[in-house]
């Protein structure tokens, strides 16, 4: 930790008569690596190029998750000739949101940045995307406007879920398959990442209160290698947009979703029962064939089970906070007169 006294490069630091509690870093470039082993010299170079002349104090982290060529033998011989670059190996291939999820545990950057490393993201827009989250912004997503891939294959299903996915959280973003992102270093330390829920990171930083924008950015054709993602990853990002939705709206408050069906099972189910036996009593119908009363019994079972779903998730939820002494809130900024001084003078003031 160092303490950054007025003023200072990033306008988001303390400004006069402030002291800003910062991290160890500008700058943190977060990039995963898989079989990449070609494309690997090239962007460092564009990234150093990029970033040099802007007289940032940064880190270059690669994540090489599981690959089999020689990209992190590349990253080795890189992180020894320069200790601006950090090469971490994953055991196996844990897929490309654990790596990010790596590099953000290790990142000690006042601002992140994630990308790609098969260079169909350009490291030069990287100043430009810090120029606007310098603008007041906490995530600037990028925006592949002029998209370099197939059609029918990748923009036509990306362009479908883009749209659906924008529809469910509500932040509505062209480009939400686009990894290139610039966000407030401690805000993106708080986001846990995992399944394939790096896609999802403005709907995930949004439920904390940031405020996003997005930013056209250039993309370019692929140069190496094949591309990881398919078409089966589509059921996959959809169960795990199903979790990102439940978390936006009832992580601290599951009773309210499983009791609200819970309690329509079960009056459905206990209007249907009453029906049935109301029949039998008075008017002597047979009831062993009718499929309303197997209805009736299931629907009252289903309410039964998700009430009591509902109680066991309001526990799990309750342990999660207190167990990890986490809150429900998130604080943008905090403002404290510093004891035994003048509180009209000097103040602390740390971001978060």
């Amino acid at each position: 930790m160092r303490m950054t006294l007025a003023g200072g490069l990033w306008p988001w630091r303390a400004e006069k008569r402030y002291v800003h509690v910062a991290l160890a870093m500008d700058l943190s470039v977060i990039v995963p690596v898989h079989n990449e082993e070609e494309s690997l010299p090239p962007l460092l170079e564009e990234l150093r190029s990029a970033l040099d002349g802007a007289e940032l104090e940064y880190e270059l982290i690669f994540v090489d998750d599981g690959s089999k060529d020689r990209s992190f033998q590349i990253l080795k011989d890189q992180a020894q000739e320069d200790p601006r670059v950090v090469a971490l190996q994953l055991r196996r291939n844990f897929g490309q949101t654990a790596a990010l999820q790596c590099g953000l545990d290790e990142s000690r950057g006042d601002v992140v940045v994630l990308m790609d490393a098969d260079l169909q993201n350009d490291p030069a827009d990287i100043p430009a995307m810090l120029a606007k989250l310098a603008e007041g912004y906490d995530v600037v997503a990028g925006w592949r406007a002029d998209r370099k891939d197939k059609f029918f294959s990748r923009r036509l299903p990306s362009m479908v879920a883009n749209w659906v996915i924008g529809r469910t959280t509500g932040v509505r973003l062209h480009d939400y398959g686009c990894t290139l992102k610039a966000l407030n270093g401690t805000l993106a330390r708080e986001l846990k990442l995992y399944g394939e829920m790096h896609r999802f990171i403005p709907a995930l930083a949004d439920q904390i209160g940031a405020r996003i924008m997005e930013m056209k950015v250039n993309h370019r054709a692929r140069q190496f290698g094949v591309s990881n993602y398919g078409i089966g990853r589509t059921l996959r990002v959809i169960l795990d947009l199903a979790t990102v939705r439940f978390m936006q709206q009832y992580l601290v408050r599951p009773m309210q979703v499983f009791g609200l069906m819970g309690l329509g099972a079960l009056s459905g189910g206990v209007l249907l029962c009453g029906y049935l036996a109301f029949a039998k009593v008075f008017y002597h119908q047979a009831l062993s064939e009718r499929p309303l009363l197997l209805l009736g019994v299931l629907l009252v079972v289903v309410g039964v089970q998700l009430l009591s779903l509902g109680l066991v998730a309001d526990m799990v939820a309750r342990t999660y906070f207190e167990s990890q002494n986490r809150v429900p809130y998130y604080i943008r900024s905090r403002v404290r007169a510093v004891a035994g001084s003048d509180t009209s003078d000097t103040e602390i003031h740390v971001h978060n």
